[in-house]
């Protein structure tokens, strides 16, 4: 009888498939875990102490460049939004990254690493070693930001959903694979792993709010796909340069 009903029901028009639950849209997007870049072969050998002293300071100066992204990223979200209580909880982001004429922010923790990996603070700091594909991918997704809706942008940042695992696996391994690096040059991933906790918290609320429709819901997916893609890409490029240890 089921199936009878079921070939009776009316056919529903493409496009008004009904919205996933709050719960199922957030496990959706819990499910790209998958596509992080936690996973590539090059994160990979890095976390688990296969990476040659050059691969992990090649590393550290090209995501530098996403580093100093991020503040700017997040301005440009602040820039479109016109709530201002979503403005005075993201701000926190930028103050996070850029830190105040007291507290070093994320991106003076950032030299901090790659200065202890043996990096000159003006090699880092001057971007002379950021790949080209880098740059490009970098670049992509600060446009992203300044040119979408805020809400899409504040989406995009939904890839720090799996960010405090990558972090919990580099303070547990780094010390023992790579002693050659002081361990208080670790304190960026110390800070970040309750920073993204306190930021996704942010971020899910408000695009579980807004993408409430099921094909805005299948938006936000793409959008945190492709900021997904824009982590392994850059991933891509370092494996390429610098190649990876089996």
């Amino acid at each position: 009888m089921a199936l009878i009903d079921t070939a009776l029901a009316p056919a529903r028009p493409a496009g008004t498939e009904p919205a996933w639950s709050r719960a199922e849209f957030e496990a959706r997007l819990r499910g790209k875990s998958g596509s992080y870049h936690i996973h590539h072969p090059f994160n990979r050998m890095l976390n688990s102490g296969r990476a040659t002293p050059d691969q992990v300071r090649g590393w550290v100066a090209n995501r530098f460049y996403y580093q100093i992204a991020i503040p700017v990223k997040d301005a440009a979200v602040m820039s479109n939004c016109p709530d201002r209580e979503v403005r005075r909880g993201w701000v926190q982001r930028i103050v996070d990254h850029d830190g105040t004429d007291t507290e070093p922010g994320g991106i003076e923790a950032w030299i901090a690493l790659g200065m202890a990996t043996g990096l000159q603070r003006e090699e880092i700091t001057d971007l002379r070693h950021v790949l080209p594909a880098v740059r490009f991918a970098v670049d992509a997704y600060v446009n992203f930001a300044r040119r979408a809706p805020w809400q899409e942008a504040v989406c995009s940042s939904l890839t720090e959903m799996f960010a405090p695992e990558i972090h919990k696996q580099r303070l547990a391994g780094w010390p023992e694979h790579y002693p050659w690096i002081e361990s208080a040059a670790l304190q960026y991933f110390r800070n970040r792993v309750s920073q993204a906790r306190r930021d996704v918290e942010q971020g899910l609320a408000l695009t579980l709010d807004h993408f409430g429709t099921r094909e805005l819901q299948e938006r936000a997916l793409d959008i945190l796909q492709f900021k997904l893609d824009i982590l392994w890409s850059m991933n891509d490029a370092m494996a390429a340069r610098y190649g990876v240890q089996a």
